[in-house]
């Protein structure tokens, strides 16, 4: 299961703006129904029930139609690390260029590289999102953060994300030293489904022998199987911040197939965690995941990797994300610096 839907395209559209993946719905005039669809397209729009679904995920998660007073809101990225440069590389793939915004620290190269991956649902996202956790990442710990805009579900299912990670992976085992990067030393997180896309990485390059030195996973999901696990009953019916309907929706939209749910890729917990990185995992307390953060690293340390786990307590999903609120968030950029500076001296 390489490169699905990577055939060779020659298009100059980033891979993340394209809607002609293979799970986007197509209506023919061929289709023995095509009269009861023409109906259907004068009564609602849009047609299909998935992309009524989807508009208003997308829409809200911009914020589009909010109009928000800045002075309310925490300081962002580029005011709190102005010695952070932010640059846009566009890496070749089969599917198409992908864009990377790359975060620079001040000084002179090689450095640490990290490849990031924002969350989103795998619906939604974008590298901006999360500027600050990768700003903050730069600044703190003298590596260049490459945060990747893959392809979204569901136009593009399992594993289409996945492939323009692995492409960004071997351009930066190719080609980081174009961004001042080290190749020898790279790095991989992300956040909730970034998490998961992260957290499946180390294992997907292990079959091309690409040597990852260390994972920060945010929250990750990490095993489909969210229903099993006591903290996800207890706490998704009434998330705040994600919830059972929206994860249902998500891996349904990501996974075509519940026979994907347990594929290593997809569920990293499920694999083989034999000579996995060293790993750390930050997890909210209120996070419906934290049970299966839990059994992850269990899995880890079952399988003889080094894991950090930093479980914040009364804190929700992604409770990193905004500067000056929480003094739990500060303490997971801690643990980080920690982390990474622990990971870059095994070397």
């Amino acid at each position: 299961m390489t490169d699905a839907g990577n055939r060779p395209v020659a298009s100059s559209v980033f891979v993340d703006e394209r809607t002609d993946g293979p799970g986007a719905i197509r209506l023919s005039e061929n289709d023995p129904a095509a009269p009861f669809y023409r109906v259907l397209m004068k009564l609602r729009a849009p047609v299909a029930m998935r992309d009524m679904m989807l508009a208003p995920v997308r829409a809200c998660y911009r914020g589009e139609g909010l109009t928000v007073d800045p002075a309310e809101l925490p300081p962002g990225a580029a005011q709190l690390y102005p010695q952070v440069s932010v640059s846009t590389r566009a890496v070749p793939s089969n599917a198409g260029p992908i864009r990377c915004e790359c975060f620079a620290p001040p000084g002179e190269g090689p450095r640490p590289m990290m490849l990031y991956l924002h969350g989103g649902g795998f619906v939604v996202g974008r590298s901006e999102d999360t500027a600050f956790v990768t700003s903050r990442i730069a600044a703190e710990n003298n590596v260049v953060v490459l945060s990747v805009n893959y392809r979204w579900a569901p136009e593009w299912p399992f594993p289409a994300g996945l492939d323009d990670c692995m492409a960004v992976l071997r351009w930066m085992r190719e080609a980081g030293g174009e961004i001042g990067g080290d190749p020898s030393r790279i790095l991989v997180g992300g956040d909730s489904a970034g998490g998961n896309l992260a957290a499946a990485l180390p294992i997907r390059a292990r079959e091309e022998r690409i040597s990852i030195l260390a994972a920060a996973l945010l929250c990750p999901v990490t095993d489909f199987h969210f229903e099993k696990f006591p903290s996800f009953e207890r706490l998704a019916p009434t998330g705040a911040v994600i919830d059972a309907p929206f994860m249902a929706f998500a891996r349904a939209a990501y996974l075509t197939t519940q026979q994907q749910w347990p594929h290593p890729w997809a569920s990293p917990a499920r694999g083989d965690l034999k000579g996995y990185p060293p790993t750390l995992l930050i997890s909210g307390g209120a996070d419906p995941l934290v049970d299966e953060n839990r059994a992850f690293a269990e899995n880890l340390t079952a399988a003889g990797v080094k894991v950090d786990h930093l479980i914040a307590d009364a804190m929700p999903h992604g409770f990193y994300f905004f500067p000056g609120l929480l003094k739990e968030s500060d303490a997971a950029f801690t643990a980080i610096g920690t982390f990474l500076a622990e990971s870059l001296r095994r070397l």
